[in-house]
């Protein structure tokens, strides 16, 4: 199959092209990191001409990733954020259209804001940063396109995705930041009653891969893990595992434009998308554990 990814080099759309020629497709990649290669092009989504690209490759799936993440970056650089994740996603639409392909829109869980219990894709939304508002009014575009110009898609809201090998920085998941930190000895903050469940890249990739693959009417589906507990857990399992002190675990007030549970309903990734998670949250510590102290060590030593 011959497939688009944009934000092909982010955290995830790296591992997703990976695994699409892994799996024997032609991949076009698409992102704004200065590169010259083939099946490749530097472009920003902003820039629709840029994209031209994606026309002449003829693709049958487009997978959108390109977008600005996070709900602190994107408080701190609103007008960047509704650029790309709404401009951006109209010119990845309109070449989308143009190439008769199928759009797979990736959005996010903080579309569904502080909700109490389950989180499904038939309740409402009201995001709560701006973030989760600029991928909800995405989903939006998705759906007029689809009501009104035939475009053929399908939306992901991912719960908490990660890769022992991403980025590290303090805008990451606490996943990755908590594994870096406390490593090194620094305390972390824990918000008081979160809890998340943890979706490995590897369970992802299946979940997105899959997503490309389906030929139904539009939807919306969650993709996650199951597993959900509280982070002081997530915290607490790490501190061990480094035989670090206990100490190191600081339990703060919840701070604003934060969800405080995410607990998904995944009953559409297992039926639409067939896919169970198989990583379960002591496995993936203890891989990106073991992965942090390798890339600390490598740093030490270079």
């Amino acid at each position: 199959m011959r497939v688009v990814v944009t934000g092909a080099g982010g955290n995830i759309g790296a591992p997703l092209v990976r695994a699409l020629r892994e799996r024997g497709d032609d991949v076009l990649s698409i992102d704004t990191k200065p590169a010259y290669r083939s099946e490749y092009v530097c472009a920003d989504i902003r820039n629709s001409v840029d994209m031209f690209g994606l026309l002449d490759w003829q693709p049958e799936v487009v997978f959108h990733l390109a977008s600005m993440v996070s709900r602190v970056t994107c408080e701190a650089a609103p007008s960047m954020a509704i650029d790309t994740n709404l401009v951006g996603l109209q010119n990845v639409i309109e070449l989308t259209k143009r190439a008769g392909a199928r759009l797979v829109y990736f959005s996010t869980s903080e579309v569904y804001g502080n909700t109490r219990g389950v989180m499904r894709e038939t309740m409402p939304c009201e995001p709560n940063n701006r973030y989760g508002l600029s991928k909800l009014l995405g989903e939006k575009l998705v759906e007029y396109e689809v009501a009104e110009n035939k475009l053929d898609a399908i939306t992901l809201r991912p719960f908490m995705m990660y890769d022992e090998a991403e980025d590290i920085g303090a805008h990451r998941s606490a996943m990755i930041r908590f594994a870096h930190d406390l490593a090194r000895g620094i305390p972390v903050e824990v918000h008081q009653g979160s809890a998340r469940g943890w979706l490995h890249v590897s369970d992802a990739m299946r979940a997105i891969i899959s997503a490309g693959d389906y030929r139904g009417e539009y939807t919306i589906v969650n993709i996650g893990n199951p597993d959900v507990r509280p982070i002081a857990d997530l915290a607490t399992m790490m501190i061990e595992r480094y035989d670090a002190s206990p100490s190191l675990l600081r339990v703060t007030p919840q701070p604003g434009r934060m969800t405080l549970v995410k607990d998904p309903c995944l009953e559409r990734q297992d039926r639409i998308l067939g896919v169970t998670p198989s990583v379960m949250l002591e496995d993936g510590v203890e891989r990106v554990c073991s992965a942090m102290l390798r890339r600390i060590a490598d740093t030490e030593r270079a």
